[in-house]
């Protein structure tokens, strides 16, 4: 991370640095001119600490990630997130179907379908940003007359995602998900993209839920579209 781009934890200021390095491996947290109290006091905490503040939505958990850290694994995350959660979609539609032909064309064809399945994913995930994107620029940028960092929002919301790793017990055990049950994995995972919104823009809950909502509307219209041309299209095949 660049030094103009550290933040304290607490009051979300600029500092120049987080800590400063003495002789013999002596290390002394900074402390933040604002608001007289550490600038991260994250650096000296377990990376187990710092996830569970970071699932209990804790805003200096989530500026230390955002800001202070140079974790760049949102992309590779997003990845393995769309690959567990096209596996459930795909094997949603198959339920416990094998094929012990290993040529059978029908096992080739579920391979496809699993393909598409991820670019569903991807698609849906893609209108979701796209929208809270849209939104934040048209708010931010056109009406309020600021210069919001899409990257870094884009960022944000990747790695905001991390909720979606509780879908894994569902790949690695084939347990079968309740909607209750996604749907509240769901709800977690939007609640952490609100707050990765407030922490960037260091806005209020309200603007960070409306785009939230207006992204969750882009994906949820995108969803509906491509299940009725996917219903168009298996029409067609079975009246061919």
């Amino acid at each position: 991370m660049e030094k103009d781009e550290l933040r304290c934890v607490e009051c979300n200021e600029k500092a120049s640095e987080l800590h400063r390095d003495y002789s013999n491996g002596i290390l002394k947290i900074t402390i933040c001119e604002s608001c007289q109290k550490p600038v991260d006091k994250y650096i000296e905490y377990d990376p187990v600490i710092i996830l569970i503040d970071a699932i209990l939505c804790k805003t200096q958990a989530f500026r230390h990630i955002l800001f202070n850290t140079s974790l760049n694994i949102h992309w590779k995350l997003c990845v393995f997130c769309l690959l567990c959660e096209a596996y459930l979609r795909w094997s949603a539609l198959h339920g416990s179907e094998r094929s012990s032909d290993p040529a059978d064309i029908i096992r080739y064809t579920k391979e496809w379908e699993f393909y598409g399945m991820f670019g569903l994913a991807a698609l849906e995930l893609a209108a979701f940003c796209g929208g809270v994107l849209w939104f934040l620029w048209a708010v931010v940028g056109r009406l309020r007359g600021g210069t919001p960092e899409l990257s870094l929002l884009l960022r944000a919301l990747l790695l905001s995602c991390y909720g979606k790793v509780l879908l894994i017990p569902a790949v690695i055990w084939e347990h079968d998900y309740s909607p209750l049950c996604l749907g509240l994995i769901k709800l977690f995972v939007l609640t952490s993209n609100s707050q990765a919104i407030r922490v960037i823009l260091n806005s209020s809950r309200r603007l960070s839920l409306m785009a939230v909502w207006v992204g969750l509307l882009s994906e949820t219209c995108v969803a509906q579209v491509c299940s009725k041309l996917q219903w168009s299209v298996q029409e067609v095949l079975t009246f061919d």
